[in-house]
């Protein structure tokens, strides 16, 4: 996902600096090749007491990721849907089609981002913590028609549509003009409208509900791996 986003990169991170809680990134990150995971051997060499206990620290919260919610195996499809996970990455990528010519690429970033929401009932205090994963939805008609690539937030519920991007066969935005911000109300019509065209082509809530699935298993793997990784280098 190198690409993500030239064209929508800059209007997102002002976008998302507007709508998503500041700090309230993942803590965590995920990499498919944990699920292969293997306990690391104590080093039989003599290590620091400050060194031996980093290690112990992180085979004790190894051993707890893998009891508290081990991860499993990544989806391979959605739906209609190819789905190609990114070890070490937070990124994953989906592929699909939609009637004879057209092609749908989906990339979707791990958590990056929240909003705060007051908890549901007249009794209740405090708030809940809904996560976001930005989404780019590319969809190409073949030679001799721009593709549209649309900006969108994927909340657990429901998609949310940022932006809509007209780009030339090499992704090179057509002109400079970007469209409107179609989160605002009075673009609720036209957010609606493209939100169908969308939903014909399978990119609707039931995916964000499965996305949202999908990226907090993937967190759980990146995380194990990554501590993997660090007690690794800690132990040599």
């Amino acid at each position: 996902m190198a690409r993500f986003i030239p064209t929508a990169q800059r209007a997102f991170a002002s976008a998302a600096s507007k709508t998503l809680t500041n700090g309230c990134q993942s803590r965590t990150a995920s990499a498919y090749s944990l699920l292969q995971f293997h306990p690391y051997a104590t080093s039989q060499t003599h290590k620091s007491p400050f060194t031996a206990n980093i290690i112990r620290i992180l085979s004790n919260e190894i051993e707890y990721q893998h009891d508290y919610a081990p991860p499993h195996q990544p989806a391979t499809s959605f739906n209609s849907f190819t789905v190609q996970d990114r070890p070490g990455e937070k990124w994953m990528t989906m592929r699909g089609k939609y009637g004879e010519y057209e092609e749908i690429k989906i990339e979707a970033t791990m958590f990056d981002g929240c909003v705060f929401v007051p908890k549901p009932g007249e009794d209740s205090t405090g708030e809940n913590v809904v996560l976001h994963i930005s989404l780019l939805v590319d969809i190409s008609k073949g030679q001799g028609y721009p593709d549209m690539e649309f900006l969108c937030s994927a909340w657990p519920l429901h998609l949310e549509i940022q932006k809509v991007y007209l780009l030339n066969r090499d992704k090179t935005i057509i002109n400079p003009y970007m469209g409107r911000d179609l989160r605002r109300k009075k673009n609720r019509k036209l957010q609606r409208t493209l939100g169908d065209y969308l939903e014909e082509r399978g990119v609707n809530n039931e995916l964000c509900v499965f996305l949202h699935e999908y990226m907090m298993n993937k967190d759980r793997i990146e995380l194990i791996q990554w501590l993997g990784n660090v007690k690794s280098i800690v132990q040599k």
